[in-house]
């Protein structure tokens, strides 16, 4: 998605950047892993693969990603690299051409040093407040049924489990945005700043 490739979001934990082609080598070699493929349903791709898809995911109209940094490694070391302090990936798609004010919402933390530190929580409600801005009022999750983790954190998130499939092994929760949930989202976003990007900004 365009509409995101000039932004910086800075919080306390994270910093989220636009997935750009600087990102695409780090973000490959965490994907041969075989417990994020399991964890994403995702299937290998090669590098000239995964730098057709980040370019798809920035053009595409109905994709939001951006890249999750550690934002107390990006600023305790300046001029350190993007791809140096790189910690996951948080994506918003729109799933449902019939209601545009659906996104589904999924986070990556990839690298193991940034699990369990609130990386995820943070992006996720740093995405929502992002989006929101776009007219969206639901947002669903659809997460691995033996990811006990994923599904906690949505759940802390005041998502509610609404299906589980037990061909796809997968369990819908879904957030929809009323005023009470709308407050609660400012306040838990009102430190973010957002500001412009450009590489190593």
């Amino acid at each position: 998605m365009r509409l995101n490739q000039n932004i910086l979001l800075l919080g306390k934990k994270v910093v989220l950047v636009p997935y750009t082609s600087e990102h695409v080598p780090r973000y490959h070699e965490w994907m041969k892993s075989d417990e994020l493929q399991r964890l994403t349903a995702s299937e290998p791709l090669t590098l000239e693969q995964e730098y057709a898809m980040q370019r798809s995911w920035r053009e595409d109209a109905d994709k939001c990603t951006f890249i999750v940094l550690d934002a107390e490694r990006w600023q305790a070391q300046p001029g350190a690299t993007e791809e140096s302090c790189m910690a996951g990936d948080v994506n918003l798609f729109l799933t449902d051409l019939g209601d545009p004010s659906l996104g589904e919402i999924e986070v990556m933390i990839a690298e193991p040093s940034c699990r369990g530190k609130g990386f995820g929580t943070e992006a996720v409600l740093m995405m929502m407040s992002y989006v929101t801005k776009l007219g969206l009022t639901k947002f669903e999750a659809k997460i691995g049924q033996g990811n006990e983790p994923s599904i906690r954190m949505f759940q802390k998130l005041h998502f509610e489990q609404v299906a589980v499939s037990s061909v796809f092994r997968e369990v819908t929760l879904r957030l929809t945005m009323s005023e009470p949930e709308r407050q609660w989202l400012l306040e838990q976003t009102s430190h973010v700043e957002e500001k412009p990007y450009g590489i190593g900004s």
